[in-house]
């Protein structure tokens, strides 16, 4: 499928706003439709000066105002009409980021057919009255659903493949307000397009205008719900039959981002700071349970893992018999846990001397030595507890190499228990000629580097090595990025033993050189050992090791439980 962008940006009386608003959108190099939605007469001058002046400016007229939805229907019928393929919607206000432009585009390239949907990041300008609405907002669009695939419906930054979503908004009664964005993407959501969520920062500027009336769009988004509800209770087999299918299908690892409310994550915050750790455990038990009912795709592939651990390493003293659905509650909960220990280590209540760490010496002596290092990683444990855990102890050349969009509420939870989150956080997403350069200063001053190997970016090249008898894609991108920067190599890994941490610290090679010829055989070396020792942890402890996606990109629920040798509900 052609994939053929533009940008929509509904405009009612945005006079200060509009202009830096397209100078920052014009940099992407798409075509942006402006469509003036009745304004007044200076905001109509302003956009007839803005579109003779800029050649990708495209501008639109409304004779009287008509709403957001309006407004926004315009310009899509437009886009459509005129060969574009998708439409990113975004606000004239400026409370978007624009720098996200190419996540979203880069979403619609990898799944033409999916709405991709802006996941807001608040700073700390949003009006809480308007933050804390949106969570009875984003409860009935689940419900409507009958779903958590949709994390925020009110973000007015999103991008639309044209053609599927004109079909619904041609056959449907869609609402031309504030209720517009709600509407229309629970009716995509019905009529069986993907939805994918990017996480992105919003801000509400202080001399931004808003066009959001307290009652009166208050009581016309209660009439969509109302609605809504009514729709999906007349679909409902439909939806049922569709949600019991998706969730046997397995979905790749940066399409799994986080499930549940900020406002349940600020929970479970605010009763381990006032309550402490052992009251917020409890909590734990009825969220996991939740979870491993409502989350079959990842009860599945737990199920599997376990099976396949207990058959490549046997009984052993931490999985003495074949696993069953028991064994897959106690590894969700272990990672619930361990989101419990990210926390208490960000807020500095670790006892140090309930962490083993018996190669910390040789950690010292690379620090002391002003080499550098890179350390790669896994989801045995937590890479993220280790950092704060470094941190806490005064080691602060530790530099970790991530992806945070997966888990963008938790990860705001975190920065905001304590200011140094981000110190030292490197985001993958952002990878690009600077880091390089940042990265390689990084290591000139003795600095270590950390990245996680057990996962594969989505377009990036893979290595394939048996992992507990079966055989797995492993990154290339950790090994690749050593040998460019000539440094020794060492595997780092972080678990929990019973109320004890164990930190693990093995030299993989003291400099990692990768010839021209048989350079993928010297790769599958590297990575085949680094499998073993993922193996080695993951024996010693089962239930830490926090993949819960078909890592071996087979359908993890294709063959019949009894044929796995795994009891599932």
């Amino acid at each position: 499928m052609t994939f053929r962008p533009c940008i929509v940006i509904p405009v009612y009386n945005h006079k200060d706003a509009i202009g830096p608003t397209v100078a920052a959108l014009r940099l992407h190099g798409l075509t942006i439709y402006l469509i003036n939605d009745g304004s007044d007469e200076p905001t109509r001058a302003r956009l007839i000066e803005i579109a003779a002046s800029e050649p990708l400016v495209r501008l639109l007229h409304l004779a009287e105002n008509g709403g957001k939805g309006a407004a926004v229907i315009r310009g899509l019928r437009q886009a459509l009409a005129d060969g574009f393929t998708h439409a990113l919607q975004i606000d004239a206000d400026g409370q978007h980021d624009t720098n996200d432009v190419p996540k979203f585009l880069a979403e619609g390239t990898t799944d033409p057919t999916a709405v991709v949907c802006g996941q807001p990041i608040y700073d700390e300008s949003v009006p809480k009255a308007r933050l804390y609405g949106r969570y009875l907002t984003h409860f009935w669009v689940w419900v409507e659903t009958l779903s958590f695939a949709i994390k925020d419906s009110m973000c007015g930054f999103r991008l639309y493949p044209l053609a599927r979503t004109w079909e619904v908004v041609d056959n449907a009664a869609v609402p031309t307000r504030m209720d517009f964005d709600i509407v229309i993407i629970v009716r995509l959501a019905w009529a069986g397009m993907p939805v994918v969520n990017v996480p992105t920062r919003v801000r509400y500027p202080l001399d931004g205008v808003s066009h959001f009336d307290m009652w009166r769009d208050n009581l016309r988004i209660s009439g969509a719900h109302t609605r809504l509800v009514g729709g999906m209770l007349l679909r409902l087999p439909m939806l049922l039959a569709r949600n019991f299918k998706r969730s046997a299908k397995s979905s790749h690892w940066w399409r799994t981002s986080e499930r549940g409310s900020y406002l349940g994550i600020l929970i479970v915050f605010f009763t381990f700071r006032l309550l402490g750790r052992r009251v917020a455990r409890w909590l734990l038990f009825p969220i996991v349970g939740y979870f491993f009912v409502t989350g079959g795709r990842a009860r599945r592939a737990s199920a599997l893992y376990l099976q396949r651990l207990y058959a490549h390493t046997g009984p052993t003293p931490a999985l003495p018999a074949p696993p069953t659905w028991r064994d897959s509650w106690r590894h969700m909960f272990a990672f619930a846990e361990s989101n419990l220990d990210k926390l208490a280590a960000w807020l500095g209540r670790i006892d140090l001397t309930q962490v083993d760490f018996p190669d910390r010496a040789q950690l010292d002596a690379i620090i002391a030595s002003k080499r550098g290092a890179l350390l790669v990683g896994s989801h045995v444990g937590s890479l993220e507890f280790l950092r704060a855990l470094a941190l806490y102890s005064g080691i602060r050349s530790l530099n970790v190499l991530t992806h945070i969009e997966n888990a963008a509420r938790f990860n705001r939870m975190l920065e905001n228990s304590n200011d140094a989150f981000r110190l030292n956080l490197i985001p993958i997403a952002k990878v690009g000629p600077d880091t390089a350069v940042l990265l390689h200063e990084r290591l000139d001053r003795g600095e270590l580097l950390v990245i996680a190997g057990d996962r594969t970016p989505p377009g990036s090249r893979s290595v394939k090595a048996s992992f507990l008898g079966h055989e797995a894609a492993f990154a290339q991108g950790p090994l690749v990025l050593a040998a460019v920067l000539g440094c020794p190599v060492y595997l780092l890994f972080c678990r929990r033993e019973g109320a004890r941490y164990r930190i693990s610290f093995e030299p993989l090679c003291e400099r990692l050189e990768l010839p021209r010829r048989g350079r993928e055989e010297v790769l599958r070396g590297y990575v085949q050992r680094y499998a073993q020792r993922i193996e080695y942890h993951c024996a010693q402890s089962p239930y830490e090791w926090f993949n819960f996606y078909d890592f071996w990109g087979e359908a993890v629920d294709t063959a019949a439980p009894e044929k796995r040798g795994v009891a599932l509900p």
